[in-house]
């Protein structure tokens, strides 16, 4: 196993299918904060769902298609990042993030969405790294915006959640902007 600092008191891990307990007792610290804009929480009620999920995001890794990370702070886990989608053929990646108001505030999530950007660019060749998000949520916009994207664009009425219809914003960096190249 290895683990990246992100902080003093803080690193970015794997999140593997046998931390399933950990990851959904996080999950209910955090599924009110990442529910208005995502259904990843809402997914993940019980132990067999959150070792679904972990499970699946080991298949995408041993597929190269994705894979997920955790944040631990003082060894409590409070968040994480994540390839969503990964095609290292296209070149194209999409980065994903959540956090519970224990890891907020406390630039982490930057941290590990610059570590990934890194890894992306630098290790794997990627082209071009994408991040979508609700236009509601504040918080995702502005780490979008402190790692140096581009917002592409808008998809008005793009996807339905809890009842109500969310635009989705397209944020994007290429290889080219990347601060390594």
């Amino acid at each position: 196993m290895y683990a990246v600092p992100l902080a003093p008191d803080a690193e970015l891990r794997p999140l593997e299918p046998w931390q399933a307990e950990e990851f959904l007792a996080h999950m209910d610290r955090a599924r009110e904060g990442i529910d208005p804009f995502i259904p990843f929480a809402a997914r993940n009620t019980d132990l067999d769902s959150a070792r679904a999920t972990l499970q699946g995001y080991a298949d995408r890794q041993a597929q190269d298609t994705g894979r997920i990370y955790g944040i631990w702070l003082d060894g409590v886990l409070v968040g994480g990042v994540m390839f969503v989608h990964f095609d290292a053929a296209a070149g194209n990646c999409e980065i994903g993030v959540w956090s519970e108001p224990a890891g907020q505030g406390r630039g982490l999530v930057t941290a590990a969405v610059r570590r990934l950007l890194g890894y992306a660019f630098e290790e794997r060749g990627m082209l071009r790294a994408e991040w979508w998000s609700s236009t509601r949520n504040e918080r995702s916009r502005a780490v979008a915006q402190r790692v140096g994207m581009t917002l592409d664009g808008t998809l008005r009425s793009y996807y339905p959640h809890n009842g109500i219809r969310h635009d989705k914003e397209i944020w994007s960096m290429l290889a080219a902007e990347w601060p390594g190249h």
